[in-house]
């Protein structure tokens, strides 16, 4: 790998691990409320959270480069108070990876906060935990599966990218170059080689990181059936 690619590779993971933690912050509460609430809106919040997954990836990328560069409403506010836009910026790569990458944080999530019986729960309250301790203590232990499923396919899907950052952050190396756009570049420059290399890295990662949740899920539904 030449430096380049590694530096494209240390960008890639820093943008998985942070549009990670920043769905599991965000995500989790919007998981849990749609799992609970009876609220008429939220089939239209879990429509607009389970838009990625339908939208090409370029449209959304397009959106996101309008709202964040400098005539945009999120790029157009941060440069009337003398700041950057985040069009082409690392930080723009998060935040629309963010968006890109919720729902296989939010979807896993709230699918596992919605097995938990209300009976846990409420026995919790009978022993004076506040809400807060009976999310902490009750639920989120009985839903690590769905927890544990949440943030591999968030990470996994993340550094799969290649639309989203391209549209957003372009190619520049070392702040918004990843990998997939890396491979891009190797397979148009007729580098096979190059293209192998890293494209057989992410086959094989992302592989690996499927078969550990698929198994850990399988052996939790053998202890606890």
């Amino acid at each position: 790998m030449s430096d380049s690619d590694w530096l494209a590779l240390i960008t890639t993971l820093k943008l998985s691990a942070l549009t990670t933690l920043v769905l599991l912050i965000l995500g989790t509460p919007l998981a849990w409320w749609l799992a609970r609430t009876r609220s008429r809106f939220a089939v239209a919040i879990e429509a607009v959270v389970a838009l990625p997954l339908v939208l090409p990836p370029t449209v959304l990328g397009f959106y996101m480069l309008v709202a964040l560069g400098p005539h945009g409403p999120v790029g157009g506010l941060l440069e009337s108070v003398g700041l950057h836009h985040l069009a082409f910026t690392f930080t723009g790569l998060v935040l629309a990876s963010t968006l890109y990458s919720m729902p296989f944080m939010v979807q896993p999530l709230k699918d596992a906060f919605g097995g938990v019986g209300q009976r846990m729960t409420e026995a919790a309250a009978t022993l004076r935990a506040g809400a807060r301790d009976r999310f902490f203590s009750v639920v989120l232990p009985l839903s690590r599966r769905g927890l544990l499923t949440a943030i591999t396919l968030t990470f996994a899907h993340t550094v799969g990218e290649f639309g989203v950052v391209l549209m957003v952050g372009g190619n520049i190396p070392g702040q918004t170059r990843v990998l997939s756009i890396a491979i891009y570049d190797h397979a148009e420059s007729m580098d096979y080689a190059g293209a192998h290399l890293l494209a057989g890295g992410l086959l094989a990662t992302s592989f690996l990181m499927l078969l550990t949740v698929y198994a850990l899920n399988r052996r939790y539904r053998v202890v606890h059936p």
